[in-house]
């Protein structure tokens, strides 16, 4: 069968036929796989083109080949990307003003040996807040290695806490661009989300950081190379650091503002019209809440460090240029994500999934690890999977919504092997070799998944979801 019907969500044609519209969603997601990871293309690119076949085949006519393309492009930068960009400045002003620094310094100075590898947890777990996953490497692995290097331990023994902390962030917790992609497809509450998400985050990367690090140094027992040619400490740039409790407070305020609001919502159903459930609900917005992060940070990161306003400015500028292939890698698939709801096939593999019987929270993380598996991106897992199941989703209480997507970004995160980037960053960083890295960083990132999907399924029986 090859007749057309109009989609009433989005009045593109496109075909009825079942086998086709399955047929469209693999070509689609193996022509991003293929040019990824065979011809090594920008994921943006490989999106566009792998949700151009996926179009074609499911035939939509060509004028409307990019029309939900487009469409989805434009709502996931409208609704992410700024996200994106003010947590990009608040990274960019933690960094350079030495907040980040200090984070890490104050916890360290007063950690002994044992118990170091719950610190470099702890500190991952904190600096991971407000900054991108490879930001916080490089920002993390130059201390990881002094810290080994002064402890006389084995470099895994620090190294694979803190990796778990900057993941178990990455794919859990708001606002990194992962678990906003998918609180955005999947209509989710982001401050419940974010409550959630710090709720599984702890257990997950206590497993899979300081305990199952004890394991891997007996397997990888290397000592830590020397930093930046023998230096004893990273070099430290002029002017006077942020104390501690103001680092720490602009971390914080985002997740303060946004669990909040959660909160007060929660209490005070029924009082919406008050003066006390309006201030909330306006500054627990996301939007509005990383925006008074950034004005926060630009005066006691940088103005009252002695910068003057055009330093600053300036800071704030070059922090946007790094992020601009994250933001069309995001919107992308943003744009993927529609094609696949617009076509039909989404609601496809969602009626499957219901005839299976499968639990909506395990169906999430299986899509997610098969396409993180198959491209090596943890990003286009997040955004593939959470177009699959969105139609699923519409019928999820609030807190069933939050789940899902917590299990869509536990999924992304398995097994991170020869395909993804940060394998090999890893790797370098680390000095290790290929077998090393896969019995360190890559089964530290599959117990991380599947201790995160296990947390949320238990999470859901009280729930109810």
């Amino acid at each position: 069968m090859n007749c057309l019907f109009f989609a009433a969500s989005s009045g593109l044609a496109h075909t009825n036929s079942v086998p086709q519209l399955v047929i469209a969603a693999l070509a689609g997601i193996v022509t991003i796989v293929l040019l990824i990871v065979w011809r090594k293309m920008h994921p943006f690119l490989a999106l566009t083109l792998g949700s151009a076949v996926l179009a074609l085949v499911a035939a939509i006519p060509l004028p409307d080949t990019f029309a939900a393309f487009t469409k989805g492009l434009g709502s996931t930068v409208g609704g992410v990307g700024v996200l994106i960009a003010f947590g990009a400045i608040i990274g960019k002003l933690l960094i350079d003003s030495g907040g980040a620094d200090q984070i890490v310094d104050t916890v360290l100075s007063s950690t002994s040996t044992k118990v170091l590898p719950w610190a470099m947890a702890l500190v991952a777990f904190v600096v991971g807040i407000p900054l991108f996953f490879e930001v916080g490497i490089v920002l993390l692995i130059p201390v990881v290695m002094l810290v080994a290097r002064r402890a006389k331990m084995p470099v895994i023994a620090v190294g694979i806490p803190a990796l778990a902390g900057l993941s178990a962030l990455h794919g859990l917790v708001p606002p990194h661009p992962g678990p906003l992609i998918a609180i955005d497809a999947l209509k989710a509450n982001i401050g419940l989300t974010l409550g959630l998400g710090l709720l599984v985050a702890v257990p997950t990367v206590v497993v899979s950081g300081p305990l199952a690090a004890r394991l891997m140094v007996r397997w990888v027992p290397r000592r830590a190379n020397s930093l930046l040619g023998g230096e004893d400490a990273p070099a430290t740039e002029g002017g006077s650091r942020p104390s501690f409790g103001v680092a720490i407070s602009v971390v914080l305020l985002p997740v303060v503002l946004m669990l909040a609001r959660t909160v007060v919502e929660m209490a005070m159903r029924g009082a919406e019209a008050s003066f006390v459930y309006k201030a909330f609900e306006f500054v627990g917005e996301p939007l509005v809440a990383l925006l008074l992060t950034v004005l926060y940070s630009m005066l006691v990161l940088g103005r009252a460090s002695g910068r003057s306003v055009a330093e600053v400015n300036k800071l704030v500028g070059s922090s946007l240029a790094p992020i601009a292939s994250i933001l069309l890698i995001v919107g992308a698939g943003g744009g993927f994500k529609e094609t696949l709801v617009e076509s039909g096939i989404a609601q496809v593999i969602a009626q499957w999934i219901e005839q299976l019987g499968m639990p909506i929270l395990l169906a999430g993380w299986i899509v997610a690890v098969a396409v993180r598996l198959a491209t090596g991106s943890a990003t286009v897992a997040t955004i593939t999977a959470s177009g699959i199941m969105a139609p699923m989703a519409t019928t999820l209480p609030p807190a069933g919504t939050a789940l899902l997507v917590l299990a869509i970004g536990a999924g992304s995160v398995f097994l991170s092997h020869v395909n993804d980037a940060g394998f090999w960053l890893v790797k370098e960083y680390f000095g290790m070799s290929v077998g090393e890295t896969f019995k360190t960083w890559s089964l530290m990132e599959t117990i991380l998944s599947v201790t995160g999907l296990l947390c949320i399924l238990a999470l859901a029986i009280p729930l109810g979801v």
